[in-house]
Order: structure tokens, then C-alpha cells, then sequence
């Protein structure tokens, strides 16, 4: 935070403040020797941790407590109280965290039950705490081979060595590039308001540091279970103690006449976006395929650098399926408010190097076009191996595959869903990274069970909508408080069973779906005998 000083809010509270300004389970805002402080109570302890969420910046005193942790209103990302470890993607790093010190006032004669009396006192900032290298041994991998460089596989490196494992960490990613903000390629960084190094996870020198191997081009032909051995397309092979696959998705090609054009652009690497940037910055008039959230995120990203567009897709309604036709016809004024032209009901037919044919018999010009009609999960790798598939790569709730050793994140991976108890597939960054993050564990055999409750975001001009739960299918969308106001909760259900909340700046109740969810989780899995 370069401004800091003109931002600092609340008491300096290396001065002291009194303990009976703190209650249980609230934050109180204030600063410390320059930066923003949390001063957090929780039963008769007080912690005091840096304000700012790691991921994107957000306000973590507009977030939530829930037990020793604070929650980001912004991405959902939750934080030790205690260690300031970030416990949760999306944020990968800790916040910062000081002493307190609690000085009692001898005089001071606390309420009949209370045993609060003086002041606290921030002190200095603590350093990280270090864990203990964990050795190969009975049950522990001598190496973890990493087949994919997306949020998956980033996040399973990372926690491996976050848990202390000091063997042998390799990635191998088909993208010629590290591992990036995926969801951002479609938002800040094609808008122009992030750069490509702010982009990109971690800095080459992070894996470097952290003894983490990464292969870039690097494309997994083969899996040899018997031997425990992937074999690459170049030949190379490496042997492996475990292995995570986390191959991703692959774009939905659009199968017309002109859709291998030099001007038609999929979006899913950096390269791509990279590419799609660059076109854009010469374009007069776009055409996006596809009128889902890729599609139109880049829309608005795109009229952001003054790019007319026109929108195509094959539903009378945006995105009605998953958020319903209220919003949806929402979501398209907001855009045509913006400018952008909306062709639904119709497909392409063909593309040619100055226009784009429409079923309906519309002919629009366009020196750009960006195909976003969906993703399939990249599972050959796994099919030609023998594991079991359906629809993805099929886990079990430690997310392991039907093969000893290997396990499967992201993506690709369908596991067992402990709020809807189907088995579900879902394409989602911040799944993708904390399933990394509970394979690295259950790798190192923690046997924790996957049981995170999904989100999403969405950002599009002004309008930025938090997506927690799952309802791939459902019969009920209930709106309470103002659409047209960008205020509102939409709780859809199925059979009356709440299933998935959406909020538009309602980030206390985001969160507080997200907590309800986990309890009706925790008390499926208590009868079920999972701890």
C-alpha cells in the first residue's frame, strides 16, 4: 500500500485502547507503526493481524469472524488469527500479525462475570512461523510429480512445501507461461488496468526458492501406473512417489467455416490473452461468441478500450440457466447501457475475414471475434491410463482416483459433494485452488476430506456478483432487495432446498451463506462419521 500513511483509520493502537472497547468475535480498525491493524477478540484472547486482505486488497474489517479465522468480503479468503496463515485460497499469502499485550488495571472493578478490566496494547509485528521439515518415511512420497501448471497444480506445490515436505516437487505445464490469475486474463488484465507481471501467481525466483521444479511446454503423453512414471512428449520421463493431475480445461472450439481465422481468438492462457490484447488494441468492432460469463466479461473489458461489440448466443436470456431470467435480462441492459449489441436466439454459421454469418440471416462486420462457448475438462491423460472417468476424473471425497497414489484436482476432478451429496464437476478458480491445496495434504497423508463450499466471482463494469453453493439444477430464484439498485440476495433453490446464493454488494451475507453451508456440511459429514 503506497499510501498508507493518508489512509490509516481508527486509534494508534500501540497507545493503548480499553479492553472493554473490544467484544467477542468483533474487529476494531485501527493502526500500528504505520500499518492498518485488526484487533480482533475471541474468547479471552485477543489477536492482532494486518486489515488488508492478501489476494486482491480487501477490507478484511468489513469481512467476517467465524471462530479463530477472519473471511475477505471480497473472494471469500480466510485467515489464522493466531499465525495469520492464509487458510484458504484465493489468497496465498499471510497477513502480518503483532503482539498484544493485555496490562491489567488493578483498580479497576470488572463487571459481576466479566474478568475484563485495563488496556491492550499493540506491540511489535512477530515473525512467520516456520514449520518443521517433513522427511520421506512410512506413508510419505519421496517425490510428487504435478501434471499441470494452472490453480490447482500452483496450489498443491505451494502447500506441499507450506506442510514442510522437503522431497522432490515437480510441475509440468503444457502453458508456455507460469502460472497465472486465470480469472483476472478476462477482466483487469484485457481491460488494460493490470499488468502482465502483476498477473502472473508467483515470480520465477518464488519456485526457485522454494525448490519447486516447474517445466514449462512441458505436455504428459503417458502414465505408466505399474512403474509410477509419467512420459512426456519429448521423451523425458519422470518417476514419481505421488502424483497430482491437474490438467484443467480445454475451450470448446467453434466448428464453422473461417473459425481458424487469424482474427478469431479463444481466451484461456496468458498467451492467449496476451494475443487477444493486442488485437484488440487495433479492433473497431468485435463479435463474442457466447454470452456467459468468459463472454461477457471480455465484452465489457473490450468496451472498456472502446471496442464496439456484438454479442452472440443461443439463448434468448444471458446466462439464465445458472443465475435465472431476472438477472440475466439485467445483466443484458447493463451491458446495452454500455453499448454493447445483443444477437440471441441465433448461432454462427460462418466466419469470414471482415463478418460473421448468423443463423437468423444477419451478416456483423467484425475485425475481431472471441469464441467463449464453454470448456471440457482435459482428461485423455487419465482416460489413456485406465482411471476411472465419468464426465471428468472421478475422486473420492479425499479427492484420490481409482488408481493408489494418484489424485485429481480442478477442473477435471468430479467428487463427491457434501451439500448436494451428487458428484459434481466444477470450473471454478478458487475450487481449482483449494482442491490443490487438500490434495497436497491428503497427499502427505493429512486424509482430509474435500468438503469446501464452492464460489465464484464475476466482475462486469460496476457490477460485481459473489456466486456461493452449487445449483447446477434448479426450480426457485428468490430475490430479496433491489436489482435495479445492484443491492439484492438471490437464493435459488430446488424442492424448497437451498442449493446456491448470489449476492450483489451483500458481501456480510456472501459470507454468511458460505457459513450456513458449512454448517449443514459439517452436520452431513458428523452423520456420516467424518470429523
Amino acid at each position: 500500500m503506497s499510501d498508507e500513511k493518508t489512509t490509516l483509520s481508527g486509534p494508534d493502537l500501540t497507545k493503548g485502547i480499553e479492553l472493554s472497547a473490544i467484544t467477542d468475535g468483533t474487529m476494531l480498525l485501527g493502526h500500528a507503526r504505520g500499518e492498518p491493524v485488526l484487533l480482533i477478540r475471541r474468547g479471552g484472547d485477543v489477536f492482532a493481524i494486518g486489515a488488508i486482505c492478501t489476494h486482491y486488497g480487501g477490507p478484511l474489517a468489513e469481512g467476517l469472524v467465524v471462530e479463530e479465522t477472519v473471511r475477505c468480503p471480497w473472494h471469500h479468503a480466510c485467515f489464522s488469527l493466531r499465525t495469520g496463515e492464509a487458510l484458504r485460497a484465493p489468497a496465498l499469502n499471510p497477513v502480518p500479525r503483532w503482539r498484544v499485550e493485555v496490562v491489567r488495571n488493578p483498580t479497576h472493578q470488572p463487571i459481576p462475570g466479566q474478568s475484563w478490566g485495563g488496556a491492550v496494547y499493540v506491540r511489535e509485528k512477530l515473525e512467520t512461523t516456520v514449520r518443521q521439515p517433513l522427511s520421506a518415511g512410512a506413508g510419505m512420497p519421496d517425490s510428487v510429480v504435478i501434471v499441470g501448471g494452472g490453480a490447482a497444480g500452483n496450489a498443491a506445490a505451494e502447500m506441499l512445501r507450506r506442510e514442510a515436505y522437503s522431497g522432490r516437487v515437480t510441475m509440468l505445464s503444457a502453458d508456455a507461461s507460469l502460472p497465472c490469475d486465470r480469472p483476472n486474463l478476462s477482466k483487469a488484465y484485457l481491460a488494460g488496468t493490470a499488468s502482465e507481471e502483476s498477473n502472473l501467481l508467483r515470480p520465477a525466483s518464488f519456485y526457485r526458492e522454494h525448490r519447486i521444479d516447474v517445466s514449462l511446454g512441458a505436455r504428459v503423453v503417458a502414465i505408466d501406473i505399474e512403474s509410477a512414471r509419467v512420459e512426456l512428449m519429448n521423451g523425458s520421463r519422470h518417476d514419481y512417489g505421488a502424483l497430482l493431475l491437474a490438467t484443467g480445461a480445454e475451450p470448446v472450439r467453434l466448428e464453422v467455416a473461417g473459425g481458424d481465422l487469424p482474427h478469431v481468438h479463444y481466451l484461456r492462457t496468458l498467451a492467449d490473452s496476451r494475443a487477444l490484447v493486442v488485437r484488440a488494441s487495433a479492433a473497431r468492432q468485435a463479435v463474442v461468441i457466447g454470452a456467459s460469463f468468459i463472454g461477457l466479461e471480455v465484452a465489457a473489458s473490450l468496451r472498456t478500450r472502446n471496442v464496439e461489440v456484438h454479442v452472440i448466443g443461443p439463448g434468448a436470456i444471458p446466462m439464465e440457466r445458472i443465475l435465472g431470467a431476472e438477472v440475466g435480462n439485467f445483466i443484458r441492459k447493463l451491458h446495452e447501457e454500455h453499448g454493447v449489441t445483443f444477437h440471441l436466439g441465433t448461432t454462427v454459421t460462418a466466419i469470414e475475414a471482415g463478418s460473421v454469418m448468423l443463423k437468423n440471416g444477419e451478416k456483423v462486420q467484425a475485425d475481431l471475434v472471441v469464441v467463449g462457448i464453454g470448456v471440457r475438462p482435459a482428461i485423455s491423460l487419465a482416460e489413456q491410463a485406465g482411471l476411472a472417468v465419468d464426465r471428468g476424473v472421478t475422486v473420492n471425497e479425499y479427492l484420490e482416483t481409482s488408481a493408489p497414489h494418484i489424485f485429481a484436482a480442478g477442473d477435471i476432478a468430479r467428487w463427491p459433494d457434501r451439500l448436494t451429496g451428487e458428484r459434481i464437476r466444477v470450473e471454478h478458480f478458487v475450487v481449482a485452488e483449494r482442491q490443490g491445496q487438500t490434495a497436497a495434504r491428503n497427499i502427505l497423508g493429512r486424509r482430509e476430506i474435500f468438503d469446501a463450499v464452492p464460489f465464484f466471482w464475476t466482475e462486469q463494469y460496476d457490477l460485481a456478483i459473489a456466486y456461493i453453493g452449487y445449483a447446477e439444477r434448479w426450480d426457485q430464484a428468490e430475490i430479496d432487495g433491489q436489482l435495479q439498485a445492484k443491492n439484492c440476495t438471490i437464493t435459488y433453490r430446488r424442492a424448497g432446498r437451498k442449493l446456491a446464493v448470489a449476492t450483489i454488494y451483500r458481501d456480510l451475507e456472501s459470507l454468511g451463506a458460505e457459513v450456513e453451508f458449512e454448517k449443514t456440511i459439517a452436520a452431513r459429514n458428523s452423520l456420516r462419521g467424518f470429523g
